[in-house]
């Protein structure tokens, strides 16, 4: 199988209005541009230094130019809480709305209104509440699961565009890639904290399973950035790819895996001794990552050709490609294991893939820009 070179993941945003000096402001003034541009364009390689942080997907000329996306939304309940079936949330970037789909039939329900420019979501452990990040806001909506309605903002820092809570379900933490942090939230007030300093543009945050330590994926370092949740303090960072872009730790808290977007690789992590292991190289762009629960294989997003590929993490050997839509730029596992749901931000559909086969099935359709999905813990 031969893979090439290709710079993808996410670009900063372009924003209206924004007069910020340094790195920040000019992270904000670049505009966004579809995944078939960046495979049309790009070359076989990226600048350390003036490669784009992240690819987003989308098409942002509107949100550049200071209009709204979308006519004003109504947020009424939903299915969230009416039965047992299991309930995805997805995050439309263009739309400034989250869509639910109950995964029982695959059916999507009507978006609920956020921020602007929602590029990442999590759910708290008791299924209760949902927190989107929104980049171009610099905010952070709740969502009240048992009506589908939206809270007040939270404001964190600059362009957040990754959430991650901890498993107790006490502190939601939010990389802000503009300005080089994170930010914790204290979930029983909505109250953030003081800011805590990591590498160039994170784009991504996972939490160990026992809650001790986040790991936040640096794009523009090529680090991770482990931070001790006790104190809030980071430690030293981890070397691994260029362009990270995506990590999962596995269920047994051990490993953690890092999709390296600029140079087609994903890097295994020992958590207990944060030393980084043999590179496992394939892919094209890989942007997003999540791992089973019975830890088995880990699905690695492809946006520069629209797939996904399985990865047997007993002998880090790659699998045939899935194809899935155009552009695809997060994936999330049913807690049951049998089903991935990948969203795809150009084509607007979410598709489900069965994991016994690794076969792909309708696409579901959603709204403007998927850039992110979780799943309710309870479903």
């Amino acid at each position: 199988m031969s893979w090439r070179i290709v710079a993808v993941g996410r670009f900063a945003l372009g924003r209206p209005a924004l007069a910020r000096s340094g790195r920040a402001g000019d992270a904000r003034q670049r505009l966004g541009r579809s995944a078939s541009w960046h495979r049309d364009h790009l070359g076989a390689s990226t600048p350390a230094r003036t490669a784009p942080a992240t690819i987003r997907f989308v098409t942002a000329i509107a949100i550049a130019l200071g209009f709204s996306p979308v006519a004003r939304a109504e947020s009424i309940p939903l299915f969230a809480q009416t039965s047992s079936a299991p309930i995805a949330y997805v995050a439309n970037s263009n739309a400034a709305t989250v869509t639910p789909i109950d995964l029982a039939t695959n059916t999507p329900g009507r978006a609920i209104r956020v921020g602007r420019y929602p590029d990442a979501i999590a759910i708290t452990p008791n299924g209760k509440t949902a927190y989107v990040a929104n980049a171009v806001s610099d905010t952070v909506t709740p969502i009240d699961l048992a009506t589908d309605t939206s809270g007040r903002a939270i404001r964190v820092g600059s362009s957040p565009v990754a959430i991650a809570i901890a498993p107790n379900g006490k502190t939601a933490y939010v990389a802000n890639e503009a300005d080089d942090s994170v930010t914790a939230i204290d979930l029983a007030t909505d109250t953030p904290s003081r800011a805590i300093r990591v590498g160039q543009y994170p784009d991504a945050i996972a939490i160990a399973p026992d809650g001790k330590t986040a790991y936040v994926a640096n794009s523009n370092a090529a680090t991770v950035t482990p931070i001790n949740l006790a104190t809030n303090t980071p430690g030293r960072a981890i070397r691994v790819g260029s362009g990270p872009a995506a990590i999962a730790i596995t269920p047994d808290g051990k490993t953690a895996y890092v999709a390296n977007s600029y140079v087609n690789s994903v890097t295994p992590i020992d958590l207990a001794t944060n030393t980084p292991g043999r590179t496992i190289r394939g892919g094209q762009g890989p942007v997003a990552i999540a791992i089973t629960p019975d830890a088995s294989t880990a699905y690695v997003v492809d946006a520069a050709n629209n797939s996904v590929t399985p990865i047997d993490l007993a002998t880090d050997t790659l699998g045939r490609a899935i194809r899935v839509g155009s552009g695809p730029a997060a994936i999330a596992i049913a807690p049951d294991g049998k089903t991935a749901y990948v969203a795809n931000s150009d084509a607007k559909t979410v598709t489900p893939i069965d994991l016994a086969t690794n076969s792909r099935g309708r696409a579901i359709r959603v709204g403007s820009g998927p850039a992110a999905i979780t799943i309710a813990p309870n479903g």
